[in-house]
């Protein structure tokens, strides 16, 4: 019982098999990255020893600050700073007055009759008392013993000269050396040697200390020098020790500070790294259930390859971070749009939109050079650029104009990517390492594009999967079945046309694929090709042969168009999806006309006789083809089509369908079938819109 349950899970045709594989698929894909960028995001430990030589290059793989460092440097910064003084200006202006006042004093008892005792005793009589306590009485014949001529100019010369010294201040340790200095500087006056002399001995009275220590002042440079320290950082990347080089205690010290020479790993990154990964796969399981519920394209070998695709790719940026640094640019070589081209043909654009942003992300992460912590912006912005230029101008490998226009757009991206970071790297770069790098983005988006027309059609072919390249191959009015069509059925072409409009507008409206919708419709009807004139379509007035017929028989024959188109479409290797299309588009409906008008002579008519055996359409392509083919058919036939008339018809044909049951299989909702009406019927107005009516050439004579 396990073993059928598991069979049907996984069977063929089984919608919630491929759910479950692209879960597991999931699952697996996300191991793979975790051990993929593992080493990435994790520190390596280190066995050295104080004075070992240094097996290798060591970079610190996370930026943090050296406190230790950092403090050292402060607290030199703050030895740096001499003490502050305050210098004292009331004792300055003090000895300034008391100079004047010696000085005045000499001036006034300068009598060359009287001894120079009595002269000294008259001078200090008009001294004040603080200012005789410190002068001793040889100062004072020193000085009365400078000639009158000389004196003004001596007191101003000691006066200038101590004021200097003064106001730069004077400390108690250095007062003994200023007053040496005073005296070498009065050496220099235009004085007598006398006066020098005398002058001399007055720098002991004169100088005195006036400084006194500021310690607040003194605590605040030094506060404010070790702020101006900026602290010392390690930064992630960086280099502490290279090959051969010693270890020593500060190299010790760093690492260790980084964490690579501790025993036990931290898990926390590991843990972010599986979170990481989690969203990562979880965008990719996104855009594959989407691209299943969508369009209902993808198989499991389909998903298969693509599982492979991806891990191949990834394995291939993990070998050039291994093979080299990032400063060597090698990763600008590969050609990593490939599989993104390849997933928007193998499964959809948006998948492929959401791969290119997941290989970015990773190509970030695996060459950072193994610094933890870090992501490679420039590798992440470059391979974000080319994949998205590549997804959308990589389109039909056939035509080779349109593909020389790919290389040219994808090539230009990449050159602009590269010298963008070149531009904005603080390090110059020689322009021969500036030719080398856009050499390399060329090169990546030939063999881009190389790869692409080379490979693409056999994977197309491969897995039989119907890309938007073979949609626009199927839809060129020259392929030999439409031309059959035109030559043999040209109401049945332009029937087929007309649906194809219709249609397309349709599936757009509801996010349908339109192209796919358009190239079903082309083939729809080309069963009528066997006998075209049994189709009223293609009578062109003249008379229907249904009239010589049976009911039944013309029910027969009618009936058999799909599959007979199908059957023509298979044996021209046609995708399966219009060979479904071709089949499907009637579903199980009923011939109405033909039923009806047997049952006016035939009672016991069973309505199977008179329905198509199906099967009901089961996509949403092909629904939208079963209501536009009838709706088509029943304008055509309508004299007067107004919006109001249209728009009755399409909501009357709708609910008929709906009510027959022939949209169960397929996946519409209701609001699906609103937006569908809307836009057939915005599409059908523009085509029967009302036009002016133009006398005929009798009438315009009569009116001139």
């Amino acid at each position: 019982m396990g073993r059928k349950k598991f069979r049907d899970l996984f069977g063929r045709n089984s919608r919630a098999g491929e759910r479950a594989f692209i879960l597991i698929g999931a699952v697996l894909l996300g191991c793979f990255f975790f051990i993929t960028t593992a080493s990435n995001v994790t520190t390596k430990n280190y066995d050295v020893q104080i004075y070992d030589a240094a097996n290798e290059t060591i970079r610190s793989p996370i930026t943090i600050e050296n406190e230790a460092q950092t403090e050292r440097q402060r607290q030199e910064a703050s030895q740096q700073i001499d003490d502050r003084y305050t210098v004292s200006t009331e004792i300055t202006d003090s000895k300034t007055d008391a100079v004047e006042e010696i000085f005045s004093a000499i001036s006034q008892a300068d009598d060359a009759g009287q001894p120079i005792d009595e002269r000294v005793d008259s001078v200090k009589n008009l001294l004040s008392e603080s200012v005789k306590e410190d002068l001793t009485d040889r100062q004072l014949e020193q000085l009365l013993q400078i000639p009158s001529d000389e004196r003004e100019i001596s007191e101003k010369v000691f006066l200038d000269t101590m004021t200097g010294f003064l106001e730069d201040g004077v400390k108690r340790d250095e007062v003994q050396q200023t007053q040496e200095e005073m005296g070498e500087r009065i050496g220099y006056a235009d004085v007598s040697s006398g006066a020098k002399q005398a002058l001399r001995s007055l720098t002991s009275f004169a100088i005195v200390q006036n400084a006194s220590f500021d310690a607040q002042d003194t605590a605040t440079a030094r506060a404010e020098a070790q702020q101006n320290v900026a602290p010392v950082m390690i930064r992630a990347g960086q280099i502490i020790v290279q090959e051969g080089q010693t270890i020593t205690n500060d190299v010790y010290e760093e690492l260790k500070l980084v964490g690579l020479l501790n025993n036990t790993r931290n898990v926390l990154p590991l843990i972010g790294l599986v979170l990481f990964m989690a969203l990562l796969t979880g965008i990719l399981t996104n855009e594959s259930l989407h691209t299943l519920k969508k369009q209902n394209r993808p198989s499991k070998s389909v998903l298969l390859f693509s599982f492979l695709l991806i891990c191949m790719s990834v394995l291939l940026l993990k070998l050039i971070s291994v093979l080299g640094t990032t400063d060597q640019h090698y990763y600008l070589l590969l050609p990593a749009a490939f599989a993104a081209v390849i997933f928007r043909h193998l499964l959809s654009e948006r998948f492929a939109i959401g791969y290119a942003i997941v290989y970015s992300i990773l190509a970030g992460i695996i060459l950072n050079d193994e610094i933890p912590g870090s992501l490679n912006m420039e590798a992440t912005l470059y391979f974000l650029f080319a994949q998205l230029a590549a997804v959308y101008s990589i389109r039909n490998v056939k035509d080779k104009i349109a593909m020389a226009k790919a290389l040219l757009l994808l090539a230009s991206v990449q050159i602009v990517s590269v010298l963008l970071f070149l531009f904005f790297a603080f390090e110059k770069y020689a322009w021969e390492a500036v030719i080398l790098y856009v050499g390399f983005a060329v090169l990546s988006a030939i063999l881009t594009v190389i790869l692409v027309a080379g490979i693409l059609p056999f994977v197309e072919a491969g897995f039989g999967v119907l890309s938007e390249t073979k949609l626009l191959e199927l839809s060129k009015p020259n392929h030999p079945l439409l031309k059959k069509i035109l030559t043999d059925a040209p109401g049945t072409y332009h029937h087929s046309i007309m649906v194809a409009n219709l249609c397309e507008a349709a599936c757009e409206a509801i996010g349908a694929d339109g192209l796919l919708a358009r190239v079903g419709a082309y083939y729809h009807d080309l069963g009528k090709t066997r006998q075209p004139q049994l189709f009223i379509e293609n009578q062109m007035g003249r008379k229907n042969p249904h009239d010589k017929l049976s009911p039944r028989q013309s029910a027969e024959i009618i009936i058999r168009h799909p599959y007979d188109g199908a059957q023509m479409l298979q044996n021209n290797h046609f995708p399966k999806e219009i060979v479904d299309m071709a089949k499907q588009h009637h579903g199980t409906s009923l011939l109405k006309f033909f039923y009806y008008k047997e049952k006016e002579y035939n009672k016991d008519v069973k309505e199977e006789t008179y329905r198509y055996p199906g099967p009901k359409p089961s996509t949403k392509e092909t629904a939208v083809l079963s209501i536009c083919d009838s709706v088509e058919a029943a304008v055509r036939s309508m004299k007067e089509p107004t919006q109001e008339k249209i728009s009755s018809l399409v909501d009357n044909i709708i609910k008929d369908k709906l009510m027959d049951g022939q949209l169960d299989c397929a996946p519409l909702t209701l609001q699906d079938l609103q937006v569908i009406k809307e836009a057939i019927c915005q599409a059908l107005t523009g085509i029967f819109h009302s036009r002016i009516e133009y006398p005929d050439e009798e009438k315009v004579k009569e009116a001139n």
